[in-house]
C-alpha cells in the first residue's frame, strides 16, 4: 500500500515516541530530562541493568549505546511486536487519531487472505487436539506419557494427533464451511498430481503447532508414530504464513522469558524445547529441524544478545556447531555473540534432565563455552602438529576464519585468544620466563626491567601522572569528539552545557563550540570555533592523546563518536563525584558515627563502580586504576572505624 506524501511525517509529529516506548520500558528518572524530551531506560532489545537506551522525543528517534538498536516509533513497534510495516502504521495512526488513507485493493486482499489462513490453521489445531483424546490417539498418548508429558505440557504446547487417514482433516474442515483452496494454501492438505481431491499432509503423526512471535499459528510439525516412516519429522510446506528459515518454535514465550532474565537456549527439536521448558528453562527455542539460518540467527539476537546453542555431543552435533560458527563469524558485533552447550554424547536435553536432573542441566548451561573454543576445537581436534608445515597449515586456516569477522575489535580479541590457545598447544611451559632469574655462565642472572620509550616518558600522563592530568585529557577528548562530530552536539547539549571545564582554555573552547553550534548558517564548525578561540583549538587538536583517539581519527563513524562521547562524559562526572563525596566525608569525619561515614563512603564507591560498568569495554579505560581506588575507599572505612573505637 502506498501512502500519500506527508502522511508519515505527520504521523511521526503526532505520535510521542516516549509514550510508545514507555509501554515496554521503565524510565530511569534520575538520568532522564523529561522537560527536554530526553529519556533513558534499560534497552528492551537486549538484557541489561544500566540505562543505555536513549529516546529523543523532540527528534522522534531512539538509540541504544549497548546493542546499537536505532529507529523511530514505527521501527520500534515492528521490532518489539514482530509486526509488518503497514500494521505498525495502522496502530500508530489509530493512537494519533489519524484516518488511514484508502488501501490498495491488492494489499488489502493479501492481508485478508493471511487472516483467513490463520483462522484455518487455528481450526486445524483444535481438530488435532481433539483427535489426541480419541481412541485413535491412544498410541500417541502412550508415547507422550512415556516421554513424561503430562496434561499441563500437552495443553501448554497444544499438542495434538493426526490419525492415519487420507482425508480426515480435509473433510472435518470442509464440514465447517472452509473452502478447499484455503485448506491447501494453508499447507494442511496437498493436491495429487492426477488432479484428484486434496489429501491430508499429516497422517499418523503427533502434531506440534508452530506459532509466530505474536502467538498466531503459522505452521505445524509432525512426528511419525511409524518407526519405518520415510521422514521422522515433517513440517508444513512454505506458505504465505510459514517460512521455515525465518521461524522459531516457541518464539513468543521464549522472548518473554528471556526479557525477564532467563538464558536463551537453542535446542534441536520440539521435544527438546518442551523438556527444557518443563525443567524451568522457559526461554528455549528450536530451529524447526534444520540448521540455523542467517535470518534465524538475527531473530535469536533480537531476543537475547548471547544465545546458548545446545547440541548433542556426538559427531553430528559438533559438525552442526562448526557450521554455525562459519555462519556467525561475519555477523558478529560488539554485544552480540554465541555460546555453546555441548551435551554428553548420546544424550539429548530430555535424557539429561530425566536421568541426571535439572541441576545437571543448569551446570552445563552455566559452563557454556564461547564460540572461539568451538572454532579452535574444529581446527585442532584429532590432528597432529608435529611439523612446521602442519603448524603453518593450522595458522593459515585460523587466519582465514578470523579474517571473516567484520568487527575490527572482535577480530582483534579473537586473534589474541587464538594466540593464547596456540601457545598452550605448542608448549607454553617451555617458553622461558624472562621476568625470572636464569642461570648463565654458572651464575644467576636476571635481566633489567624494560624501560619506557622516550615518547612514553614525554607524554602528558608519563610526565605528570595524576587525577588533574586525567581530568584534563577527558575534557580534551569531550571537546575534540564534539568538534569532529557536530551531530553529537545536539544530543549531548545539556551535558556539554553543564559539565565543569576546569582548564580555562577548555572553558573558552566549550563556550565557542556551543555558540557556533547555535549560530547556524553555512560554514564549517571548526572554522567558526577557530575564529573565536584559534590558539586553544590548535593546542587541543595537537595533543597526541587526541590525535590517536578512534572517534577523532574516524570522522565518518558517528555511532562510535556518540558512544565514546557518552562514555567520557559519564566517567568524568562519576570520578569527580566520588572525589567530592570522599572529600565531604573526610571533612565530617569527626562528627559522623561509624554507620553514617560507612554509608557516605559506600555511596562514593558505588558511584565509581557505576562508571566502571559502562558501555565500553574495560580495556578502553584511560588508565584508571579501579583496584587502587577501591582499596583506598576500603582503607578510609577501616581507618574511620578504628578511630571511633579508639575513642
Amino acid at each position: 500500500m502506498s501512502l500519500p506524501p506527508g502522511f508519515l511525517e505527520e504521523l511521526r509529529n503526532r505520535v510521542s515516541l516516549s509514550h510508545v516506548v514507555g509501554r515496554k520500558v521503565v524510565w530511569d528518572n534520575r538520568k532522564s530530562n523529561q522537560a527536554k524530551g530526553d529519556w533513558w531506560a534499560p534497552c528492551p532489545f537486549h538484557q541489561e541493568k544500566s540505562a543505555s537506551f536513549h529516546v529523543d522525543d523532540r527528534k522522534g528517534y531512539y538509540y541504544c549505546f549497548g546493542c546499537h538498536a536505532k529507529g523511530d516509533a514505527i521501527s520500534f513497534l515492528r521490532e518489539t511486536e514482530n509486526m509488518g510495516f503497514m500494521e505498525a502504521i495502522e496502530i500508530l495512526a489509530r493512537e494519533a487519531g489519524m484516518t488511514m488513507p484508502a488501501r490498495d485493493p491488492q494489499a488489502a486482499e493479501r492481508a485478508d487472505r493471511r487472516s483467513e489462513l490463520t483462522k484455518v490453521m487455528e481450526e486445524a489445531v483444535r481438530h488435532y487436539r481433539l483427535q489426541l483424546k480419541t481412541a485413535a490417539g491412544s498410541g500417541a498418548r502412550d508415547y507422550l506419557a512415556g516421554r513424561k508429558l503430562g496434561p499441563v505440557a500437552l495443553d501448554r504446547f497444544e499438542i495434538g494427533f493426526a490419525p492415519d487417514q487420507r482425508q480426515g482433516l480435509f473433510h472435518a474442515l470442509q464440514a465447517k464451511g472452509i473452502a478447499a483452496d484455503l485448506i491447501v494454501d494453508a499447507g494442511l492438505c496437498a493436491k495429487p498430481d492426477d488432479g484428484g481431491p486434496p489429501y491430508d499432509r499429516f497422517r499418523g503423526r503427533i502434531i506440534y503447532p508452530i506459532r509466530d512471535a505474536r502467538g498466531r499459528c503459522i505452521g505445524l510439525g509432525g512426528r511419525a508414530m511409524d518407526p519405518d516412516a520415510r521422514a521422522k519429522y515433517l513440517n508444513s510446506p512454505e506458505t504465505e504464513l510459514f517460512d521455515k528459515g525465518r521461524s522459531l518454535y516457541n518464539h513468543g514465550p521464549a522472548r518473554e522469558a528471556a526479557g525477564k532474565g532467563q538464558p536463551l537456549i537453542v535446542a534441536e527439536g520440539y521435544m527438546d524445547v518442551i523438556a527444557l521448558v518443563g525443567a524451568g528453562f522457559e526461554a528455549a527455542v528450536a530451529p524447526l529441524g534444520t540448521a540455523i539460518t542467517e535470518d534465524q540467527l538475527r531473530l535469536l539476537w533480537r531476543i537475547h544478545p548471547e544465545p546458548l546453542i545446545m547440541l548433542d555431543g556426538d559427531t553430528a552435533g559438533i559438525r552442526a556447531a562448526t557450521r554455525l560458527v562459519d555462519l556467525a563469524l561475519p555477523m558478529l558485533e560488539a554485544g552480540l555473540g554465541l555460546r555453546f552447550v555441548i551435551l554428553p554424547e548420546g544424550m539429548d536435553p530430555d535424557d539429561l534432565i530425566r536421568t541426571r536432573g535439572r541441576e545437571a542441566m543448569a551446570k552445563l548451561v552455566a559452563e557454556a563455552q564461547p564460540m572461539v573454543n568451538l572454532l579452535w576445537r574444529r581446527e585442532t581436534e584429532g590432528k597432529d602438529f608435529d611439523s612446521p608445515e602442519r603448524k603453518a597449515t593450522l595458522d593459515k586456516s585460523l587466519r582465514e576464519a578470523i579474517k571473516r569477522i567484520a568487527d575490527p575489535s572482535i577480530r582483534a580479541h579473537y586473534g589474541e585468544e587464538i594466540k593464547r590457545l596456540r601457545w598452550e598447544l605448542f608448549g607454553a611451559a617451555r617458553r622461558p620466563d624472562r621476568s625470572q632469574p636464569a642461570r648463565r655462565d654458572g651464575k644467576w642472572w636476571k635481566p633489567a626491567p624494560a624501560q619506557p620509550l622516550p615518547a612514553t616518558r614525554a607524554s602528558l600522563l608519563g610526565a605528570a601522572p595524576g587525577a588533574e592530568v586525567e581530568d584534563y585529557l577527558r575534557e580534551a577528548m569531550i571537546l575534540a569528539i564534539a568538534l569532529t562530530h557536530p551531530g553529537c552536539i545536539a544530543r549531548f547539549e545539556s551535558q556539554l552545557e553543564t559539565v565543569e571545564m576546569r582548564d580555562p582554555g577548555h572553558e573558552r573552547l566549550r563556550h565557542a563550540l556551543l555558540v557556533a553550534a547555535h549560530d547556524g548558517g553555512a560554514g564549517d564548525l571548526s572554522a567558526k570555533v577557530a575564529a573565536s578561540a584559534g590558539p586553544e583549538l590548535e593546542k587541543l587538536m595537537g595533543l597526541a592523546h587526541v590525535q590517536i583517539a578512534p572517534p577523532v581519527r574516524s570522522g565518518a563513524d558517528d555511532d562510535l563518536a556518540t558512544m565514546c562521547l557518552a562514555e567520557e562524559l559519564a566517567k568524568l562526572e562519576a570520578r569527580r563525584g566520588v572525589v567530592a563525596e570522599i572529600a565531604e566525608a573526610m571533612e565530617d569525619l569527626s562528627g559522623l558515627v561509624d554507620e553514617g561515614l560507612t554509608w557516605r563512603l559506600g555511596q562514593a564507591a558505588e558511584a565509581r563502580n557505576r562508571a566502571g560498568r559502562s558501555k565500553l569495554d574495560d580495556d578502553s579505560d584511560m588508565g584508571e586504576d579501579r583496584g587502587a581506588l577501591s582499596a583506598g575507599l576500603q582503607h578510609l572505612i577501616d581507618t574511620a572505624v578504628w578511630e571511633k573505637k579508639k575513642h
